[in-house]
């Protein structure tokens, strides 16, 4: 059984990353809508016949109805493939939801918040989705298979294993649980990093968020394509978002001024599809200016430039001062020398205490 598992597309999001930057955030709502194009286009071409969508699918607060209409006329493309969608908490089953209101093509199935199976001819596909922002579900635990000889798949948005008090907010699912009910398929969304490959003949996956939606989501962004059976399952993650979130490093020690600085970000290389967030680190010799360094940057794809440097300074010299960070200054070498191996500790209490001082 051949079929394509995305999650957390997050339809229409703000953006906030990239608002700032000369209409970013319109364009990338514009590189949404090209990724779920090029996914439908990929299940036309290849004639597969499900596509699971494990949650979070759109943005509750910011959806528009010309977004659904668009996605549900690619649905209509589609007319062979059976679409399953279990809401998530950016896209909960409300009774004022798309959801629930919107007229959805034939082809498409949405599970609202009580555990359900849809039985075919080659296969039971099972799900359940969220009915608010904080969802947790326990029908799993209780329940059982209809038909085990059948391949049977569950659809749905949650925090597998989850361990902590925020994560237990977002359906907690157990990987023992669902292992034990003997489903052959388990197409979750939630996290947004993949995890399809992590060990052998795994059946439980995250594809990840579709598209990269800022730099806490690095690497490709894409879909899972399965063909599972009974006795045997394989997977494929295929890249579609044309465009990555890069993080480069720049170390200012060895730097003398803010102009020197920008000259060495103007002669960086750089992608055009690739949006790029500049962290500069070590210790500075002059005071960073990020506004002016904006100014001086002719790089379009750099969203944010991040100031992560410490302060420069003689220790010997500052010692000599006849001022509180003087004697700040004398106590820490003092330190320093009484325990080498506390070295680093110490220095990071220099770099807290000069920030106080000169506050």
């Amino acid at each position: 059984m051949k079929f394509v598992h995305i999650a957390d597309m997050h339809f229409d999001t703000s953006f906030t990353t990239l608002t700032n930057r000369a209409n970013l955030g319109d364009v990338r709502r514009l590189d949404q809508r090209q990724t779920f194009k090029k996914v439908i286009n990929y299940i036309k071409d290849n004639k597969i016949p499900y596509l699971f969508i494990a949650g979070d699918f759109y943005e509750h607060e910011y959806i528009r109805l010309s977004t659904i209409e668009y996605i549900n006329n690619l649905f209509t493309e589609i007319p062979e493939t059976q679409v399953f969608i279990s809401p998530g908490n950016h896209d909960p089953y409300l009774k004022d939801s798309f959801y629930s209101k919107y007229y959805w093509n034939d082809n498409v199935h949405i599970f609202d918040a009580k555990l359900s199976v849809v039985e075919l001819e080659d296969v039971d596909i099972y799900g359940y989705g969220f009915d608010d922002f904080y969802y947790t579900n326990h029908e799993l635990e209780g329940m059982q298979l209809k038909n085990p000889e059948k391949l049977n798949i569950l659809i749905a948005h949650g925090s597998l294993n989850a361990s902590d008090t925020l994560d237990r907010q977002y359906n907690p699912i157990s990987e023992k649980t669902i292992e034990e009910k003997g489903f052959d398929y388990v197409a979750l969304g939630h996290i947004h990093k993949t995890d399809y490959n992590s060990k052998e003949n795994q059946r439980i996956v995250y594809p990840g968020s579709t598209i990269s939606l800022g730099f806490d989501e690095l690497g490709p962004h894409g879909m899972i394509v399965g063909d599972v059976q009974k006795n045997s399952i394989q997977l494929e993650f295929v890249p579609i978002d044309d465009k990555e979130f890069v993080i480069k490093e720049i170390d200012v020690t060895e730097m003398l001024d803010l102009d020197e600085l920008a000259s060495t970000i103007n002669n960086m290389d750089f992608l055009n599809n690739v949006y790029y967030k500049i962290s500069l680190m070590g210790r500075r010799n002059f005071e960073i200016d990020l506004y002016k360094l904006n100014k001086l940057i002719i790089e379009n794809n750099i969203i944010k430039i991040k100031d992560y440097t410490k302060l420069n300074y003689d220790l010997e010299k500052l010692s000599r001062e006849n001022t509180l960070r003087g004697l700040f200054v004398q106590e820490i070498m003092k330190k320093m020398e009484e325990n080498p191996s506390d070295e680093e500790v110490l220095q990071n209490a220099l770099d807290i205490g000069f920030e106080i001082l000169e506050k």
